[in-house]
Parts: C-alpha cells; structure tokens; sequence
C-alpha cells in the first residue's frame, strides 16, 4: 500500500508515521533540497513537486492520496499537477483526501457550524479553500474518484502549542466576550484521515476537531500552570493591532461539531479537550 503526500508539512508527516508503522509505502513531494533530506530520514520517498512524469510513476500503485498544500491566488497547487498526472498514469486511487479549514464558514459569533452548513468565507484565504474544495471535488465527480474533504481549525501537537509560545514569551491571552475556538491534536487528525482512508466515501466531507471548543486565553492559561508559568495577562481584543493573520483567526468565533467523522468513520478524538492534548504533550517532553 502506498501513500501519496502532497505537500509534507505537519499533518502529512503524522500520518505518514502513523501508515509506515502499518506497513505503508510513502512517497511525498519537495519544493527543496533540504525538505528532500528530511523527507529520506524519515524514510519517506521524496519526489520534486512541479516533476509530472516522476509524480505518475509513484500515483500508478497509489492507494491513497492526501492534498495538503494551501492554494493560492492561482488556485491549489496541487491540481495542476496532480490532475494531469493522474491522468497520465491511468490511477484510480481508492482515497484523495483534501485538507481544507473551518474558516470556509466564517464568523458564526460563537454558534454551531456542520459539514452542510453555509459557506461565508471572510478572507482572500477562506475563499481560496471555498474554492479549492470545490475544484476537487469537481475532479472527483469529472474522473470518477473518491475525493473527501476535511475541514480543519487550529493544529497543534508536539513542538507546535501553548508550550513553546510560553517558553519563548510569544503567548498573549487576548479575550473578548463569547469568543471560542475549535482546535485538534495532529495525532488524532491522522487518526481522522486514516480512518477516512478505510471507510472511503466519494464526496464526502468531514470537520475534524476536538469535543469543546474554548477561548484561546483560557489553553494558554491552562498550558502556563501546567509548566509553572504566569500566565499572560489578558488582553482586550483590538483587531487593528493584530497582524493580518491574528487579525483573521480573531475576527471569526464558531463551535465545530465532529458528530459526522464520529457517525461515519467511527473514529472519535483521543485528545477530546485541549486539557488531554496538551497533558500528552507534555508527558512526551519528560
């Protein structure tokens, strides 16, 4: 069995891990040298990302394919490579999983959102994965494949969390009445994917996320007594000091439901909370 990793970043490195144990082959692409070298350490096959041809030979005994590549002005990267190449290889994948946001809902002022809820994306980004989602599963229905989407919030895991953000004086607590967030630990959205993976469904469309979402002050609060920190005092919210990027994930506040992936899948989070995402974490570092 073999994977195919477009774009090997933080989830796709999970997965790969969690697969290879299984007894999966991984092939993923590179857009450097370096990022190639990292990628044959850790026993993955690297391939040259814009290279059609070397990306056929690996999709024509593929399995599974994840997209994780954001798309930018000109659309996902991937599709226009991968299209063509699954084209020239004559591949019909059992899975092409595509890695979306929940920011495709918007600003929901703290209400629930589910899989067919309206889309009412609020930024040039929101509205790249709006359509990028689309695309693929355009190309599904076009190609005859089984393309899923999953819809993500905020990442976080081992060297990516409150921790490190604390530690290097980085962490603010900026608050505002009503605000919450959703977020999933990377272990349990590979475990999300992998079970995507064995229970495939053309079109399907998944949120992977945690069982409570909560105001990003009150993680970082928790992750500073956790490691004997102060936390951070709070903040009253003004998006006009924010960066662009804290200015995006301040201004939307929405409660994702995962009750689909649960239904479906038959998968459920490991890390239900931030409290045991981030306790596991920690146990890791001791």
């Amino acid at each position: 069995m073999r994977l195919f990793v477009y774009g090997y970043g933080f989830a796709g490195r999970v997965l790969a891990r969690r697969l290879t144990a299984k007894g999966w082959r991984i092939s993923a692409t590179y857009r450097d040298e370096a990022s190639a070298a990292q990628m044959a350490a850790d026993g993955v096959d690297p391939v040259p990302a814009l290279d059609k041809e070397a990306i056929a030979a690996r999709l024509a005994d593929t399995q599974a394919i994840l997209i994780t590549a954001p798309p930018g002005p000109e659309g996902c990267p991937a599709l226009q490579v991968m299209v063509p190449a699954l084209a020239t290889a004559g591949a019909f994948p059992d899975w092409i999983g595509y890695l979306s946001t929940t920011g495709v809902y918007g600003d929901r002022r703290g209400g629930w959102v589910f899989e067919d809820s309206r889309l009412a994306a609020q930024s040039p980004e929101g509205a790249r994965r709006v359509a990028a989602e689309r695309d693929w599963l355009e190309v599904g229905r076009g190609m005859g494949l089984t393309v899923t989407v999953h819809r993500l919030p905020g990442i976080y895991g081992p060297g990516r969390s409150a921790f490190e953000r604390l530690r290097e004086g980085r962490a603010r607590r900026i608050t505002t009445p009503g605000q919450v967030f959703s977020r999933i630990h990377v272990d349990d959205l590979a475990a999300g994917l992998e079970a995507s993976i064995a229970r495939p469904r053309a079109g399907g469309i998944y949120n992977l996320c945690d069982d409570e979402p909560v105001a990003n002050s009150t993680v970082i609060a928790h992750a500073a007594g956790l490691i004997g920190l102060p936390a951070p005092p709070e903040e009253v919210l003004n998006l006009d000091a924010l960066s662009p990027q804290a200015r995006r994930f301040y201004a939307e506040t929405k409660r994702v439901s995962n009750a689909r992936a649960k239904a479906e899948l038959g998968w459920k989070p490991a890390y239900p909370t931030y409290r045991e995402g981030l306790a596991a974490i920690l146990a890791t570092e001791s």
